[in-house]
């Protein structure tokens, strides 16, 4: 194997704090608050760069304003749909009372606001329904499994973030009869009819994790804004090196990087479990999962789209938490245990011969510390020659064989 640094456009907001002023100052909220009224900030469960200074400061200018903001944990069913469990994932993400300098009121409970013009029951957290206006800050970027004009970003959270365990299951089951381009538009407008959403800050990052753009978002103008970030999302996001592989190995997956523990915009088969669509790449044979995130609090959810995992991985598995997370994103089989074994040798020998290898120095492999961080690589000599016609991919350490410990483990990247 070879560690090779792959270069990615990568623009970057040096002073996050002051462009979060910029745009709030741009929306004129002062306008539409009066003094002490509340505003729910909700803050979902990504791993989003510079996430507790955005929140912090968008609470700091809100009380300049007059207002009195609070926190609202918005993630669906993750922190094991429990109220408790997502004030512990908002406090781990560093958005803690004291910093932020705003309470913190987490419950998973909500009102039905509404309905979409498809009859689909509109839900909507408690604590921020109470609230005189709702604030919506999210990161825009592909979702790994909607497809469409957007994805992830302002919309996913005012539904599924903000609509807790039981709106996020109401709409993924919308999302099995109705594309995203028409549910995610058709209930977030009864959402910002009917919930007293005060505006958006939708955040975009480069592919070193570092963010990249900061638009404040008037909420009338939430579709075009998020329609045109999620194509520049797109363009930004990290990719392998190389669109074919035997073997990808990644060294840990967990909801910090991924909603779907490790991203399908990076390692592919977004529509199917096992292998790529037609069309789609990359295209990988088999993918062995190494470890699990100790900030997935045991949510192992996307381990079902690895063929092979290392047994300490599925010993960290909560399981509840895990299949709680998969049924509401109706993705069960996301939440299955693949074949696994006590050393990486182990899984090593089964997956390449699972991957029809016979030598196993042809073989085409690539490791990852996650599918966030791709910026080095590691992959195997048998890419050497297309290696040699990219000028974007450089060789930082020549080829050496994979070292193994006396317990047949690999060292870390």
């Amino acid at each position: 194997m070879m560690r090779i640094q792959q270069s990615f456009p990568a623009p970057v907001v040096e002073d996050v704090a002051g462009e979060v002023r910029r745009e709030l100052a741009k929306l004129e909220l002062g306008r539409c608050l009066r003094p002490g009224d509340s505003v729910a900030v909700p803050v979902g469960s990504r791993g989003i760069a510079n996430l507790a200074l955005i929140i912090k400061t968008v609470v700091e200018e809100l009380k300049a304003l007059g207002a009195a903001p609070f926190i609202v944990p918005a993630m669906g069913s993750h922190g094991g749909a429990a109220a408790a469990g997502q004030r512990r994932v908002v406090e781990e993400l560093g958005v803690t009372e004291d910093y932020v300098g705003a309470p913190i009121r987490s419950s998973l409970e909500v009102v039905q606001v509404g309905q979409s013009a498809e009859g689909v029951p509109v839900y909507f957290d408690r604590e921020a329904h109470q609230a005189d206006h709702v604030a919506v800050i999210n990161r825009v970027k592909p979702h790994t499994v909607l497809k469409g004009h957007i994805q992830s970003g302002l919309h996913k959270m005012m539904l599924i973030g903000l609509g807790n365990h039981r709106g996020a299951v109401t709409y993924h089951q919308a999302f099995l009869k109705y594309d995203a381009d028409r549910i995610l538009p058709s209930v977030g407008r009864e959402v910002i009819e009917r919930c007293r959403v005060l505006f958006g800050l939708a955040l975009v990052e480069n592919p070193r994790e570092e963010t990249a753009l900061i638009r404040g978002v008037a909420p009338q103008d939430f579709f075009a804004a998020e329609k045109e970030l999620q194509a520049l999302s797109q363009k930004l996001i990290p990719r392998l090196p190389f669109e074919e592989a035997d073997l990808l190995i990644v060294d840990q997956i967990g909801k910090n990087y991924s909603g779907s523990g490790m991203d399908s915009n990076v390692v592919g088969r977004k529509s199917h479990q096992h292998h790529a669509a037609p069309g789609e790449r990359p295209r990988i044979t088999c993918i062995y999962v190494r470890d699990l995130s100790p900030e997935s609090h045991g949510n192992a959810t996307g381990i079902g789209r690895a063929e092979f995992a290392h047994s300490r991985l599925v010993e960290k598995i909560d399981r509840e938490a895990t299949w709680v997370n998969c049924i509401t994103a109706n993705a069960p089989a996301s939440g299955t245990i693949p074949i696994h074994f006590d050393s990486d040798r182990r899984v090593l020998k089964e997956a390449l011969a699972a991957a029809g290898v016979s030598d196993p120095a042809a073989a085409l492999v690539m490791r990852i510390p996650n599918t966030m961080e791709l910026s080095q690589v590691l992959v195997s000599e048998a890419y050497g020659p297309q290696l040699a016609a990219r000028a974007d991919l450089r060789v930082l350490l020549p080829p050496a064989p994979l070292e193994f410990d006396a317990a047949g483990n690999l060292s870390p990247m």
